[in-house]
Parts: structure tokens; C-alpha cells; sequence
């Protein structure tokens, strides 16, 4: 085990720092067969916010149709955060961190399924996690949960419960990944579970590893090497190494990717994946590249804020990310509403050194 010190403690911190500030980001263009890369660029371009290195402008007042934000933007553009917004994203984080306080690191898939029943909403979950949550409360046990009547198997919704699993794993991805995956299977089959289990590794590894693409080569070392997760991130891998640019990798992908739709774990994947090596361990550039990327812009940008985060370490973030979200997290988890973020972090840090 890695030891545990003031580095750690403020590695943890940037890395759920990294994972709201993302998400907020990400949170207005979250809908990727509308706000597709070419979009969100020309938005950006009209607000005169190219490059981006803050959070997303307003809208003008004309811009409705083709230019019209999520709902949830008056709370999370520039200039009118104050606090981070409620979203799946995070909510999901603090279960992973309740259920290891809870249960410890033996933790079953059962006592996972026992967690949301109790602490979640059920209006607050979606596609794979409703249609699990829906199977749990007419009886159904895992891995049955995943399976029935559920066609969101291997959508992105296990890969964005997995930070948790990372964050007290540091250094050790192998054993991010056995926790993702008993959480993941409750609700996802095959490439679904896969994004999980690489999701953690890649967070765990981040805490040691000299660069991200050494973290990316650890993460890919938890699966299997034939799935399209671990094509998809070696083709991107691949493209950045021949010096194409950002715009023609993510090109390149999504041609190879198309039809499989925008929450679906492999595309996001390989935004991810494309956001975290042209941002080059920059946290500002990773997490906004990312998002520029398209698909589930809020999930991508939570989680390479979260290994951008643990990258750079908590005090290395700039403030504009840092200072709108006030040290407090909104959330649907039961008894978590208004939680601090500092507290949430030490909460994390007391389970690596237990």
C-alpha cells in the first residue's frame, strides 16, 4: 500500500474536487446527439470563450434552439455557481463512500443494491441504474439485477460510480478494479462492468504513475485486451502517438465508434481517453478538452477532473475551478445534502489508512 500522508490527503481532495468541477462543466451540454463537439466549439466561439479555461459562459439572450442549455445551467455557468449542483455523478461517489464506511472493503453486491434501496432516490437514477433499482425492488437479486429488462447494460453508468474504489486504492489498480466490478455488476454486463473496473484502475494508478499514459497503460492491464473498451482506448492511444491532432483523433473515433450512441461506454471512453492524453496532465486543459469532446459531456468531465485531480494534487487546481464551488456538495443521497467537500475527502482518506 501506498503510504498515507499530506500528499495523499491533498491527491484524494483534488480528485473530488476535480470529479464536481468536472461534472459542473460539463453539466450545461449534457446531450450528445444535440451538443455534439462541433456545437459546443461554436458556442464557445460566439461567447468569445475560445480557448476555455473556466466554466461555460451564459447564453446570450437569443440563444434558444440550436444554442438552448440544460435546465440546470442558471446554476452552473460562470459567474452564478455557488455551491456544486445535484447530479448522479457525484451522487454516486458519496454512495461509494457510505457503502465502504458501511460495509468495508468485503463489501457484496447485495449490500450495494441494499445501499440504493435505502439511500437514493429512485427518481434520481436512470437508464442501467433504474431499470437495477426497478429489479431489486420487485426481488430480484444480482447479477439477475443487470440483466432483466434492462437494455442499458453497457452504458456509462458503472464507469461513473468507480472513483471511490480508486481514491482508496492508491497505487493499487488491480485492487480498484475487483471493488469496481462487484459494484458495477449489480446494474451492468461486459463492456459496462469493463469501463468500472479501467475507470478505477486508471484513478488508482494516477496517484503513482510518472505520467497519464502510464496510467493508462495500468488501466488497460485490468481488461481483457479483445473488448471494444480496451480497442477503443489503444486506438486513441495509437492516433496520439502519431501526432494527429485532438480534432482528427476524436474524428477518427467517432467514425469507428457511430451507432453505438452517446452514453454508451465505449465512445465515452475513448473521449476520455483522447481528453486525458492532449490535456498532458493539465488539469485545466484535460477537463475542458475533455467536455469539448462531446457524448456525456458531464461524466467525462467528472471523471477526468477526478484523474486530473489526483494528478495534480488538491493545491495545484486552479481557483476558478476551485473557489465558485464554496466547499459544498448538493446531493440526493439521503443525509448527504450540504456535505463539504473537505469533509467528504478526509471521510476518503480515513478509509486508505484503515
Amino acid at each position: 500500500m501506498t503510504p498515507v500522508g499530506t500528499d495523499i490527503a491533498d491527491r484524494v481532495l483534488g480528485g473530488w474536487l476535480g470529479r464536481i468541477a468536472g461534472n459542473m462543466l460539463g453539466k450545461p451540454v449534457e446531450q450528445g446527439d444535440h451538443w455534439t463537439r462541433d456545437r459546443i466549439d461554436r458556442y464557445l466561439r460566439r461567447a468569445g470563450a475560445l480557448p476555455l479555461t473556466d466554466y461555460l459562459p451564459g447564453p446570450a439572450g437569443d440563444d434558444t434552439g440550436e444554442f438552448e442549455l440544460r435546465p440546470e445551467w442558471r446554476s452552473c455557468v460562470r459567474g452564478r455557481i455557488h455551491g456544486s449542483c445535484r447530479d448522479d455523478d457525484v451522487d454516486y461517489a458519496i454512495l461509494g463512500l457510505d457503502l465502504l464506511e458501511t460495509h468495508g472493503f468485503s463489501f457484496s453486491t447485495e449490500q450495494v443494491g441494499d445501499l440504493w434501496l435505502a439511500r437514493l432516490p429512485f427518481l434520481q437514477t436512470f437508464t442501467a441504474e433504474r431499470a437495477a433499482y426497478r429489479n431489486l425492488a420487485q426481488g430480484l437479486r444480482p447479477p439477475v439485477t443487470a440483466t432483466y429488462e434492462n437494455p442499458y447494460q453497457e452504458w456509462i453508468g458503472a464507469l461513473i460510480r468507480a472513483d471511490v474504489y480508486g481514491w482508496t486504492s492508491p497505487g493499487l489498480p488491480m485492487r480498484a478494479a475487483s471493488l469496481a466490478r462487484r459494484d458495477a455488476v449489480l446494474s451492468h454486463t461486459g463492456n459496462g462492468v469493463y469501463g468500472a473496473m479501467w475507470a478505477a484502475a486508471l484513478i488508482s494508478a494516477a496517484f503513482t504513475a510518472p505520467s497519464v499514459r502510464d496510467a493508462l497503460d495500468s488501466a488497460l492491464g485490468v481488461v481483457p485486451a479483445s473488448s471494444r473498451l480496451s480497442r477503443a482506448v489503444r486506438r486513441v492511444i495509437a492516433l496520439h502517438e502519431t501526432r494527429m491532432s485532438w480534432e482528427e483523433t476524436l474524428a477518427t473515433v467517432s467514425e469507428e465508434t457511430a451507432g453505438m450512441g452517446w452514453i454508451h461506454t465505449v465512445p465515452n471512453a475513448a473521449v476520455l481517453t483522447a481528453g486525458l492524453l492532449y490535456g498532458d496532465g493539465d488539469f485545466t486543459r484535460t477537463i475542458t478538452l475533455t467536455v469539448r469532446g462531446g457524448l456525456d459531456t458531464d461524466s467525462n468531465g467528472a471523471t477526468a477532473g477526478s484523474v486530473a485531480g489526483v494528478l495534480c494534487g488538491a493545491e495545484a487546481i486552479p481557483p476558478q475551478w476551485k473557489d465558485p464551488l464554496e466547499d459544498t456538495v448538493r446531493s440526493a443521497v439521503f443525509g448527504f445534502d450540504g456535505v463539504r467537500i473537505t469533509e467528504l475527502a478526509s471521510r476518503t482518506v480515513a478509509l486508505v489508512e484503515a
